[in-house]
């Protein structure tokens, strides 16, 4: 049985809380002492992820030297937007050498890095892992099968995390991609408010497919330009996650997708949410950043065009269908 630590209390930081405290004992950091007291009192968490009951196992706090002390592990899963703060907040009491497991996606607005970037200065020389893939935090929270990726350079502590992060019904791959892997989280929420404008906007299954598609085909160009591997966009940190982002109903990035498709103002569709929806920022982070290593990347243009309010549903679709014939 190992200590492991989760930083934030959404509904993913809640739902893996719940499935690892069936082997170890965790402790689930809430940044709002009101909530994590609420959490801890209720022992739900009824705002992000309603009906899961948490373990007598999980342990709930605000305080950052009680979330991590005795801490084999740390899994962080902070908005991107957020995780610079954050990291700072721990910085001072980070164990020489502790393992970081970033379930962070997207790119932050400002500096154009990656999770794994952002975390590399702010806690040099922690050990940094990547768990990603096709994964609704409420299926996970009540049991059902999912396959993810743990991305981590060091063979050795791949394996390590491996086998403390095992969960019952839930295949864990291994890769050795960070950066792959962290591309394709971070490029399947743009390319998911286009399939989601596609579908608000009634253009179609086979627009849809096609956006998918080329989607898919962008990623790959990105991931292989920033020293990735091929293989990481075909697999479950790519397209897996792809496929699930950009059709199922859950995924507040497809969800604000058709709403915008619609015709509803980005602004009021934000307002309503409760959660973060990572696409919106990620958009224009993610086309500056492929622009610096030459890489076209139309789809995600578009999407962060529609959102800066320089296009119009219409408008991308007709730009992604009008661009110049070529062989794929």
């Amino acid at each position: 049985m190992s200590r492991l630590t989760v930083l934030g209390a959404g509904a993913w930081g809640t739902a893996l809380a719940v499935r690892l405290a069936e082997r170890n004992r965790v402790t689930l950091w809430a940044r709002d002492p009101t909530r994590a007291k609420a959490i801890a009192s209720a022992r739900r968490n009824e705002r992000y992820l309603p009906g899961i009951s948490l373990p007598e196992a999980v342990v709930v706090t605000a305080d950052p030297a009680e979330a991590i002390a005795g801490a084999e592990a740390v899994l962080v899963v902070i908005p991107t937007q957020h995780l610079r703060a954050v990291a700072e907040r721990f910085a001072a009491l980070w164990p020489s050498g502790m393992p970081v497991v970033i379930c962070a996606k997207g790119i932050e607005a400002g500096t154009l890095r990656l999770p794994s970037e952002i975390l590399d200065a702010v806690l040099p020389g922690a050990p940094l892992a990547v768990l990603t893939g096709p994964s609704f935090a409420h299926e996970v929270a009540r049991g059902l099968p999912a396959a993810l990726v743990l991305a981590c350079p060091d063979e050795a502590v791949r394996a390590d995390l491996r086998q403390r992060l095992a969960i019952d019904r839930i295949r864990l791959y291994g890769s050795p991609d960070v950066i792959g892997a962290q591309l394709g989280g971070a490029a399947k929420n743009v390319i998911a408010i286009a399939a989601g404008v596609v579908e608000g906007g009634g253009f179609g299954e086979n627009a849809r497919a096609a956006l998918i598609t080329r989607g898919l085909a962008e990623l790959a160009r990105l991931i292989l330009a920033e020293g990735g591997r091929a293989e990481t966009a075909s697999g479950l940190a790519g397209l897996g996650d792809l496929i699930l982002t950009c059709t199922g109903a859950a995924s507040r990035n497809h969800s604000l997708g058709v709403a915008l498709g619609r015709g509803e103002p980005l602004d009021a569709i934000l307002a309503a949410r409760r959660g973060v929806t990572e696409g919106v920022a990620t958009a224009p982070a993610l086309v500056a950043r492929a622009r610096m290593r030459g890489i076209e990347l139309p789809i995600a243009e578009a999407v962060a065009d529609l959102l800066a309010g320089r296009a119009s549903p219409s408008d991308l679709a007709e730009r992604l269908l009008g661009r110049p014939p070529r062989d794929e």
